[in-house]
């Protein structure tokens, strides 16, 4: 592309994407090699891209770009999902808006428009991960209603009923009002509330009364016994009678059943079958009545007398009202208790009785077990490997009819003869198998999206067709994912995977954190605390949010983001954009039209140390990010890589390099060399963190430089040379480094420009009597050495004496510091300090401040202390930097 001396992400960031489109860099070669595979999580076409998901296809990205530039066969498989309650609610509300419901249009009609809608908005998500510079291969995007993906998803329902683990029958299920539709416990997502415990006064036939305690009054309506525990000596002569329920008059039993809590309330609980699970299993035990008193949308129905027609709510505030002026209420108390929410639309859940279709779990589960427990699927961390056998050891059956009409149609249907069973095929048939009926109807339900997700790594390929990408690409290699899916998504597809084609769906699993703001809260746009990746991109650059997200992304854990967390990989991404610039203007300064770096030539005897210097680190650096990229600890190989481009090559190694004059023979032999060789390495070990600056960059060293693939996408992945590989450098470079450390921290602490030249004396530093050691040391720091043999030992007024391991250095200050009357300064600065810190200290031993003063009083006084214990430490350390001594 054009060339530009500034860094333009926008520009920089369209131009290489549409290039490695073009080219084909990210789809898969055939069927050769070795296969690494990802799918991607296929995000909701609702969907728009937020944080979680540039974290999530961020880490997806490293590793397939890694793996790719590592020789693997590597296929990123991207897709959407269906998503249908969310999507299905989307259109609704498009639809309300002119003033129409779905019911309206009939389903036929609403169905067209909701593929009107995907049409238009559903891949919106996959350009937004585009311009985060994902590298999927767009050529095989999928959709889970695709036709091969919906008929794999009718295949795994007409077996699963075939062998007896799907069935359909009337049990307590989640429903949400707002939905109207059931959900799978999964889909329920539980939060604190601060709600109340009342305790209601039941008639008891023949006089007295018996109290019970509940949370939700407007239940009782439904109550078919009254239930306390065989043990519990307050009820023993109440067990068998009879309680007559107001409002219905209904007379229900007081019965005995272990599963009731003593302590809880008064010992005794109403019993709703209809309405609780604890209590739908009570009643199965005593072959109790089934009452349900709502309908579908939470509003009381038919059995609910006086009070029908009204919402659950506003039905649990009249009750008690209608209960008070009866006597009925004996108290009410505060109470805090988990309630259960739809995870889509955050209603309130309605536990109530219905006929669904269900998948019998257990013995699909078993196969997912063992796998895990034999160490042939790996979770990284390993703390949820606990996790997920937990789950599965405890694993209910899956509720996967919802009562929608977006999705998966259940492939069920009915003759009108109500004595047939239900008629279970792939393809509509044309009469009934068991009365020749023609008269049939397709049940109206649809399945549960994650009963299509469930089969994400396997349908993509084409099962169940025994296609050639079915047998080559899968299993697939790693799954990225976030532990809110864990029970939804990942532990599902692993029992798929052996169910339907006898394999593991991946070799392991990384599960990320969740992204949270910088005081611990979930993002949310409820909150305000969202932050929106595209405007990122739009201000900085996707490099940018790539690289701070990662580097803030410890192994596994949550991720804390305060509001400007992107600036570390803004500023990261001009460094290296600038250092290279500096390596083009030596170029042309020192006439170098062609480097060679890729066919060395290089005596690497006739190297200087900082040559050999950066080189072994380099090497280093090679094997520890390869380790990391391994171990999925991408932060710490991203803070690697920073650590050494930032504070090693350009802090040391590119000043190092300014020492020699222009056209200097050793300069344009070697030092020119080894810039861009680790130029180069460095560029590799960054693109899959920061594909799009280091393929700018790449490019550009095409033009002076010997490499020679196409892209930096498609070259290879760095390894570490045993040319390049000097042992002794390191030592030699870190005391040279700590020489000039100390020189530096002084004329900070004197305020002397680090360019201001002083001279100094040295006596038995072994180091700095090698000339070319003694000369990077006098070029880094500004000072001129001459060895004495005067023995160099204290301070004097006008010169400052440091111990470095063998020997030591004074340096002349020349009157611009008199050190004397500098630490006598800090000396009194320290007692008055010193004085204050004892006083503050003082207070807060004392009991009768603690027990009297405000909270707010105690907090700053902590404050204070802390801050004056910090200018204590300061204070010392800059005595000792002055005396060579402890103060």
């Amino acid at each position: 592309m054009a060339e530009n001396s500034r860094y333009n992400p926008a520009e920089i960031e369209r131009y290489w994407y549409e290039k490695w489109m073009e080219a084909g860099c990210f789809q898969a070669k055939n069927y050769s090699g070795i296969p690494y595979v990802i799918v991607i999580p296929p995000p909701n076409i609702t969907g728009f891209l937020h944080i979680g998901h540039a974290l999530n296809n961020t880490i997806q990205d490293i590793l397939i770009r890694w793996k790719r530039m590592s020789g693997f066969n590597a296929l990123w498989v991207p897709g959407t999902d269906h998503a249908g309650i969310a999507t299905q609610n989307v259109v609704e509300k498009e639809l309300m808006k002119k003033g129409l419901t779905r019911k309206d249009l009939g389903r036929e009609e609403f169905l067209k428009e909701v593929w009107k809608w995907r049409e238009k908005y559903g891949n919106c998500i996959i350009e937004q991960l585009k311009r985060l510079g994902v590298s999927c291969d767009w050529t095989r995007l999928c959709f889970t209603m695709d036709k091969n993906f919906s008929r794999a998803v009718q295949t795994v329902f007409v077996s699963l009923y075939k062998k007896g683990l799907i069935y359909r029958g009337k049990r307590i299920i989640n429903w949400c009002p707002r939905c109207a539709t059931a959900l799978s416990d999964e889909e329920v997502e539980y939060d604190s509330y601060d709600g109340n415990l009342y305790y209601l006064k039941y008639p008891v036939e023949g006089g007295k009364f018996i109290v019970v305690a509940t949370t939700r009054p407007e239940t009782m309506l439904g109550d078919t016994a009254v239930a306390v525990h065989p043990s519990d000596e307050r009820y023993k002569d109440l067990i068998g009678k009879k309680v007559r329920l107001p409002f219905v008059n209904r007379l229900i039993p007081v019965i005995p059943d272990y599963q009731v809590d003593m302590e809880f309330g008064t010992g005794a609980v109403k019993v709703t079958p209809s309405h609780d699970p604890a209590d739908y299993a009570i009643a199965s035990r005593h072959n109790l009545e089934f009452i349900t008193v709502m309908d579908e949308t939470g509003r009381m129905n038919e059995n609910a007398a006086i009070f029908e027609g009204l919402d659950r709510f506003d039905c649990r505030a009249k009750i008690i009202e209608e209960l008070g002026k009866q006597g009925l209420v004996e108290k009410i108390e505060p109470y805090s208790y988990r309630i259960g929410h739809c995870y889509r639309c955050n209603t309130i859940i309605e536990p109530t009785i219905s006929t669904q279709w269900f998948v019998k779990m257990k013995q699909l589960a078993q196969p997912a077990i063992n796998v895990v427990k034999q160490g042939q699927l790996r979770f990284y961390p390993e703390r949820w490997t606990k996790v997920y056998l937990q789950w599965l050891d405890n694993i209910q059956d899956w509720c996967i009819s919802r009562q929608i009409w977006w999705g998966h149609r259940i492939p069920a249907w009915y003759c009108s003869n109500k004595s047939c069973p239900p008629i279970i095929c792939l393809d509509a048939p044309q009469q009934c198998p068991q009365c020749g009926c023609k008269n049939l109807i397709q049940d109206e339900d649809v399945l549960d999206t994650w009963f299509s997700s469930w089969l994400w790594p396997f349908a993509v390929f084409g099962w169940p067709e025994k296609t050639k990408d079915l047998e080559f690409f899968y299993p697939t290699s790693t799954l990225v994912t976030a532990q809110e899916i864990l029970f939804f998504w990942v532990a599902r597809m692993v029992m798929a995977g052996f169910e339907f084609t006898g394999k593991k769906p991946f070799e392991s699993v990384y599960i990320h954190g969740t992204v949270r703001d910088e005081k611990g809260r979930k993002m949310s746009k409820s909150l305000g605390n969202a932050i929106d990746p595209l405007e990122i991109i739009d201000h900085s650059g996707a490099d940018a949010l790539r690289f701070s997200l990662i580097s803030l992304t410890a192994f596994g854990q949550d991720v804390f983001l305060p509001d400007s967390f992107y600036h570390k990989g803004r500023n990261f991404v001009n460094k290296i954009w600038n250092s290279f610039r500096y390596i083009e203007i030596l170029l042309e300064k020192n006439d170098c039209s062609y480097v060679k770096i890729e066919r060395i030539e290089l005596e690497p005897d006739n190297l200087h140390l900082a040559e050999r210097w950066i080189l072994t680190l380099l090497n280093k650096k090679i094997i520890h990010i390869t380790e990391c990229l391994n171990n999925f600890r991408f932060n710490e190989a991203a803070d690697s890589i920073y650590e050494f481009f930032w504070h090693q090559y350009c802090d040391w190694y590119i000043e190092l390099s300014k020492m020699y004059p222009a056209k200097d023979p050793y300069l344009v032999s070697s030092v020119i060399f080894v810039l861009n060789y680790v130029m180069l390495k460095t560029l590799k070990l960054l693109h899959p963190f920061i594909p799009f600056v280091t393929e700018e960059l790449y490019s550009r060293m095409k033009r002076f430089t010997d490499v020679k693939d196409a892209f930096v996408a498609t070259s290879d992945w760095p390894s570490p040379s045993d040319t390049f590989e000097f042992g002794d450098s390191l030592k030699l470079m870190n005391r040279i480094k700590e020489i000039v450390v100390e020189i530096r921290d002084l004329k900070t602490f004197f305020k002397i420009p680090v360019t201001k030249n002083l001279r100094a004396t040295y006596q038995g530093i072994s180091l700095l009597d090698a000339d070319e050691y003694r000369r990077m040391v006098e070029f880094l720091s500004g000072i001129k050495f001459q060895k004495t043999d005067q023995i160099i030992k204290t301070h004097s007024k006008d010169e400052i004496v440091r111990s470095i391991e063998d020997g030591f250095f004074s340096i002349k200050l020349d009157g611009i510091v008199d050190i004397e009357v500098e630490v006598k300064r800090l000396l009194n600065e320290k007692q008055k300090v010193l004085k204050a810190y004892q006083e503050t200290e003082k207070k807060l031993t004392n009991s009768a401040f603690l027990n009297n003063a405000p909270s707010i009083v105690i907090e700053r006084t902590k404050q204070l202390r802390n801050e004056l214990e910090s200018e204590l430490v300061k204070i010392e350390k800059d005595i000792e930097l002055l005396t060579g001594e402890k103060s």
